[in-house]
């Protein structure tokens, strides 16, 4: 399984980037999730997706400014990033996690991860 994400860069507090992840067929019908690690902290959740996009989950830290979509008939996932401010600066990652699974803010429940799209936010 593969996954690539792409969208990161340098934007200014309050402003938008959108974040996509190109994934192989291997992870249609599988839970989808956004994470992201800022230096010197741990991995944290973001968002997550079911696996036919009817349920959503977000970290509150992001909720009202985040949202995370998915279009399977391009196998791609979407964090939409609005308002951002300096402390969503991080590596972001995409994961692919279990077949028909739901909504998990738990890492471990992951199998697949990207490489990682460097967001920068500037006061």
């Amino acid at each position: 399984v593969q996954l690539q994400a792409s969208g990161g860069g340098l934007v200014q507090a309050g402003g938008s980037l959108r974040l996509s992840c190109a994934a192989s067929s291997r992870t249609l019908y599988t839970s989808m999730g956004w994470f992201r690690q800022a230096p010197g902290k741990e991995r944290e959740f973001v968002a997550s997706i079911s696996w036919n996009g009817r349920t959503t989950d977000y970290a509150d830290s992001v909720k009202g400014r985040f949202t995370i979509s998915r279009d399977d008939a391009k196998i791609r996932v979407y964090l939409q990033m609005n308002s951002l401010k300096p402390e969503d600066t991080a590596v972001y990652y995409c994961a692919a996690g279990p077949k028909y699974g739901g909504t998990y803010s738990d890492n471990l429940r992951y199998d697949y991860w990207g490489q990682g799209t460097q967001v920068t936010v500037s006061s």
